[in-house]
């Protein structure tokens, strides 16, 4: 072999292991920004279900879907409010 083509397959081994570490970040990325969504998804379904739970002697009542969850969880509070004036 000669000099030349180790330093050409030195630098195809680097892109390669570039290309590896610039997937697995982007995909550790990406991972905790949909744990996140899913995460509050969840916690926004709850305050849901407690709001229709406390809500049903004052006729309030909000639905639970994805939709609702979702946009809780995303917005918070202010989901909340949003969602019972659309409603």
């Amino acid at each position: 072999m000669d000099t030349g083509m180790e330093v050409f397959i030195f630098l195809a081994y680097a892109a390669g292991l570039l290309i590896i570490f610039l997937l697995a970040k982007f995909f550790a990325f990406s991972g905790k920004i949909i744990l996140k969504i899913v995460v509050n998804s969840i916690c926004g379904g709850v305050i849901l279900i407690v709001i229709n739970l406390i809500g049903a002697g004052f006729g309030v009542h909000l639905p639970l879907n994805l939709i609702t969850g979702f946009g809780v969880g995303t917005l918070g509070i202010p989901g909340i409010v949003l969602l019972y004036l659309v409603s």
